[in-house]
């Protein structure tokens, strides 16, 4: 019996992870599905793969808006920077959002949910290299902001998310992240991708968002 590429690189690095951790919880893998069509994503779908990423709503959208009302199993979560005006397409089709950084997107998040009667699975992304060029919420501002997104937007923060320095070493920024979601109390870590996964679960990552490792590179 074949076994689809992906569902071969998807268990492999459930391995690699196991081999690593030993006795802990095994994090969840989010497939980072973007820009892949369906055709790619089915094979895991029916392995029973239930995370799944995506940047975009539109392509989201017209890929999983069928999908989710037939498999309602399958988790989705926004990994990419959200658009206001795309902010109700947002709730109405994922379960997690992995980029809030900003007060007028909390605000926004919440105001949705309260008209869709549904609640999402929420991350602070932090800016935790301190790069101008990217998005996520200072470290100096991260507490004050979890507290007016918690009490006043009444919004539920599952954790937290960044995107370390390209070329530096991420094991540094892994374990302040590690620091800082214990000092938040937030459960959840979500950081690690498909080239520096392992590092992310050895400092207690709990949601990993892996795309070229499991469908290969993007055309």
């Amino acid at each position: 019996m074949n076994i689809h590429k992906s569902i071969k690189n998807l268990l492999s690095i459930e391995e690699s992870i196991k081999s690593k951790i030993l006795s802990k919880k095994i994090p969840q893998i989010i497939a980072v599905s973007k820009t892949f069509p369906l055709a790619d994503i089915f094979p895991l779908i029916k392995h029973g793969h239930i995370n799944y990423g995506e940047n975009k709503a539109q392509e989201a959208i017209s890929k999983w808006g069928e999908i989710k009302k037939t498999l309602p199993k399958i988790k989705l979560h926004m990994i990419g920077k959200i658009q206001t005006n795309k902010v109700k397409y947002v709730v109405s089709l994922f379960d997690y959002i992995h980029t809030l950084d900003n007060i007028r997107l909390a605000e926004k998040i919440a105001n949705e949910q309260i008209k869709q009667n549904k609640k999402l699975k929420i991350f602070i992304q932090i800016n935790i290299g301190d790069e101008k060029q990217k998005n996520g919420i200072d470290i100096d501002n991260l507490y004050s902001f979890h507290k007016q997104c918690t009490k006043d937007f009444k919004l539920e923060i599952s954790g937290i998310m960044c995107i370390p320095p390209i070329n530096l070493d991420r094991q540094n920024y892994y374990i302040q992240m590690s620091k800082l979601k214990d000092i938040l109390g937030v459960q959840e870590l979500s950081m690690g991708m498909s080239d520096d996964y392992l590092v992310a679960v050895k400092n207690n990552s709990t949601y990993l968002r892996i795309g070229s490792k499991i469908f290969g590179q993007r055309g």
